[in-house]
C-alpha cells in the first residue's frame, strides 16, 4: 500500500510539473505565492475556506488564481463578472473535483455537464412548472400553495406544543421534518409520520453525508488521500450511504410502479419519461442510475438550502426585535386574519426584504457552486487573463455579498437596503442569492415560494427570542452550506393568531 501511495504521489508531481511547465505560456490571473504541488491548499481556513479567499480577492483583486493541489482555481469576487463569465457556454461545466466527478460520476443534475445537464434541467423546469411552480396564478399553483400550507399547519402546531418554555427549543428537527416532508411529496410523492423508520433513517443519511463531504473537503483537490485511512472511512460512509439512499429509492420507485396514485411528482414524471424513451429506442439519460442521481439532487437541494435560509431567518428576526414588529405590522394589515396566497408577496416587501437581508448577510453556499471550464482543446479567456482548460471557477458569493463597495456596514443585518425609496422591494444588482448564468438554481422560484409562506405564518402565529442571558452564534459552520450552530429560540403565541 506504501509504495502504491509513493508510486500515485510521484505520477501527480510529474503530471503537475508538466501542465504548470505549459501554463507559464499563458498569461494567468494575478495570485500569491504557493507551495509546490499543494499549491495554496495548506493555507486556506478550513473551516471557513470563503474567509481565507475574500481576504485574497481585497489583495489580488476581483480576478485571481490559485493552485488547490491538482485543480487550478480562479476565483472571482465581483458581480458583473461574474454574470457575464457564468453566462458563457464555455464555463458551463462543473469543477473536476473527486467528490463530484469520483463519487457522483456526473450522474444527476448538479455534477451533470454537456448534453446529459442540459436534458436533464430542460427536464427539472418542465417538471416544477407542471407542478404548479409559476409565477402566475392558476389552479396548478393554487393546489401547490395547499401543499406547502400542509407542512406550514404542521410547523405551527409542533411550534405552538413545543417552543414556548423559557429555555426555548432548537427548531430544527421541526423544520426539517415538515419542510422535508413537503419535499417528499413533491419529489417521491410520499410523506412520512415523524418517527417513520424510513425517513429517520433518510434524514440521518442525509445529515451525516453532508458532513463528511464537507469535513472530506482535501480530497477534492488531492484524489490520492482517499487511500489513507481516515479519507478511506470518510468515503466508505459516504458511498455506502449513497447505496442505502438508492437502495430505500428503489423501494419507492416500485411502490408507485405497482399503485402509481399520484402523478404530480419527480418520480412519476421520471418513470414515465423513461418509458417513452425505451419504446422508441432513443438514447438519452433517461436511465438507470440517473434516476436516483436526479432523485437525490432534487431531494437535497429542495430542503439543504431553503432550510437552512429559513433557520438563519428566524434567528436574525429573534436577534433584531424591532424588524420583527415591523414585519408583523406588514402581516397583520395586508393579511390580517385571511389566509396568505402567493399573490401577496408583491404586498409584503419588508418580509421579502428581511428574506433577502438574510441570504446577503449568511450567503448559504458561500463559495458558490463551483463551475468547469469545458473547452477540450483550447484555453479560455476571462478580462484578458488566460484560463486553462479544465480550470474550477469559483464564483465567491460571500465576497459579493459582503463587499462594502456595495453594501453599507456589510457585517450589519439591515433589511432596509431591499426597499426602495418607495417602499416596494428592491433587489440590487450585487444580490446573487441563487447564483446566475446557464447554471442558476432551477428551484429559485419554489424556494421564494417555501421561504414566503414558512416565514409570513410563522412571525404572524409567534413573537420569537433568544433566551435570557444567552447571545447565539452568528457565524455558522461551513461545509457544503453555511449552517446555523445548534442554537434555542423562544416562540410565544401571538394572541388568536395561531393557525395558519
Amino acid at each position: 500500500m506504501l509504495i502504491l501511495q509513493l508510486l500515485l504521489f510521484l505520477t501527480l508531481l510529474i503530471v503537475m510539473f508538466i501542465f504548470n511547465k505549459n501554463r507559464k505560456k499563458l498569461k494567468l490571473p494575478p495570485g500569491p505565492w504557493q507551495l509546490p504541488f499543494l499549491g495554496y491548499l495548506p493555507f486556506i481556513n478550513a473551516k471557513s475556506p470563503h474567509l481565507t479567499l475574500t481576504a485574497l480577492a481585497k489583495q489580488y483583486g476581483s480576478i485571481f488564481g490559485i493552485n488547490m493541489g491538482s485543480v487550478y482555481a480562479v476565483v472571482l469576487s465581483d458581480h458583473n463578472i461574474i454574470r457575464q463569465v457564468l453566462a458563457k457556454e464555455e464555463f458551463s461545466g462543473r469543477a473536476p473535483l473527486y467528490l463530484t466527478h469520483g463519487i457522483m460520476k456526473g450522474y444527476g443534475l448538479i455534477c451533470a455537464e454537456g448534453e446529459s445537464w442540459k436534458e436533464q434541467r430542460k427536464f427539472a423546469i418542465k417538471c416544477l412548472k407542471d407542478f404548479g411552480i409559476v409565477k402566475y396564478s392558476c389552479i396548478k399553483r393554487d393546489k401547490l400553495e395547499e401543499r406547502i400550507l400542509t407542512s406550514v399547519n404542521q410547523v405551527i402546531l409542533k411550534l405552538q406544543d413545543q417552543g414556548c418554555s423559557e429555555d426555548g427549543i432548537d427548531p430544527f428537527h421541526i423544520l426539517h421534518h415538515c419542510l422535508g416532508n413537503f419535499i417528499n411529496d413533491l419529489v417521491f410523492g410520499i410523506t412520512y409520520d415523524e418517527n417513520d423508520e424510513t425517513w429517520m433513517k433518510l434524514q440521518k443519511l442525509q445529515e451525516e453525508g453532508l458532513k463528511y463531504i464537507g469535513v472530506a473537503g482535501p480530497l477534492n483537490f488531492l484524489p490520492f488521500l482517499r487511500h489513507l485511512p481516515r479519507y478511506k472511512n470518510m468515503m466508505k460512509f459516504v458511498t455506502d450511504g449513497q447505496k442505502e439512499t438508492h437502495r430505500i429509492y428503489q423501494k419507492l420507485i416500485e411502490k408507485h410502479e405497482k399503485d402509481p396514485t399520484t402523478l404530480d411528482h419527480f418520480l412519476a414524471a421520471f418513470t414515465s419519461e423513461m418509458k417513452k424513451r425505451m419504446m422508441t429506442s432513443e438514447i438519452s439519460s433517461f436511465a438507470d442510475p440517473q434516476i436516483y442521481y436526479l432523485l437525490a439532487d432534487m431531494y437535497g437541494a429542495g430542503v439543504d438550502t431553503t432550510l437552512t435560509t429559513l433557520r438563519w431567518f428566524l434567528l436574525f428576526i429573534a436577534l433584531h426585535f424591532k424588524e420583527q414588529e415591523e414585519i408583523q405590522k406588514e402581516l397583520d394589515a395586508v393579511i390580517g386574519d385571511r389566509r396568505l396566497t402567493l399573490n401577496d408577496s408583491s404586498s409584503l416587501p419588508r418580509l421579502e426584504a428581511a428574506i433577502a437581508e438574510t441570504q446577503r448577510i449568511r450567503s448559504i453556499v458561500p463559495l458558490g457552486f463551483p463551475h468547469g471550464s469545458i473547452k477540450v482543446c483550447i484555453d479560455s479567456k476571462i478580462c484578458g487573463y488566460d484560463i486553462p482548460k479544465g480550470s474550477m471557477i469559483i464564483p465567491l458569493q460571500w465576497a459579493v455579498h459582503m463587499d462594502s463597495r456595495f453594501w453599507s456596514e456589510p457585517e450589519k443585518f439591515k433589511p432596509e437596503r431591499f426597499l426602495a425609496e418607495d417602499g416596494s422591494l428592491a433587489k440590487p444588482e450585487a444580490f446573487l442569492p441563487f447564483q446566475s448564468g446557464k447554471r442558476m438554481c432551477v428551484g429559485d422560484e419554489l424556494a421564494r415560494m417555501i421561504l414566503l409562506f414558512f416565514t409570513a405564518h410563522i412571525l404572524q402565529s409567534f413573537t420569537l427570542s433568544t433566551p435570557a442571558d444567552i447571545l447565539p452564534d452568528t457565524e455558522g459552520d461551513c461545509g457544503i452550506t453555511l449552517s446555523p450552530k445548534p442554537h434555542h429560540l423562544i416562540f410565544t403565541p401571538r394572541s388568536g393568531r395561531t393557525k395558519a
